[in-house]
């Protein structure tokens, strides 16, 4: 893992049993997660990597959202977020997730929304998550510290 990096957090995977895995976080007092891919695949005991992108774009939304408004001191009653991740197959037959349609949906009094207006044209900008997927964010893979190609090989479930 590179070092140049201004942080760095890490997650770990450990297989509990076929698609099955346990997560773990690199910070005391976060709990364990179980992944799971769907069915047939796996056995949907937990939530699928496809899931947990369109969570962590979606929160990232959310949070970017809810950030900008609590400092221009715009009182939210509430916050909803529904994201709904579209997967289709590529040209090759793989299947691949082709696109995340995210909907807010803020409790506000329509003063509030009105004057919301500065953060609801910046705060996508400040979504890391998103900006890195909109933008693509480049995935290095090894094996026993073997660097494999980067080129899309279509091979994960």
């Amino acid at each position: 893992m590179s070092q140049s990096s201004e942080d760095v957090r890490r997650v770990s995977l450990v297989r509990e049993e076929g698609y099955r895995f346990r997560v773990r976080f690199d910070r005391a007092g976060i709990p364990d997660l179980i992944t799971d891919e769907t069915a047939p695949v796996g056995k949907d005991e937990g939530p699928s990597p496809s899931r947990l992108l369109g969570t962590a774009v979606g929160n990232c939304l959310a949070a970017s959202l809810l950030f900008c408004l609590t400092k221009a001191r715009l009182d939210v009653k509430g916050l909803e977020a529904d994201v709904d991740v579209e997967l289709g197959r590529n040209e090759a037959g793989r299947l691949r997730i082709r696109r995340l349609e995210v909907q807010l949906r803020p409790r506000w009094t329509a003063e509030v929304a009105e004057k919301a207006q500065r953060c609801l044209g910046i705060f996508e900008d400040f979504c890391l998550v998103t900006q890195a997927v909109r933008h693509g964010v480049p995935v290095d893979v090894r094996i026993d510290g073997v660097t494999l190609p980067t080129a899309d090989s279509g091979g994960n479930p």
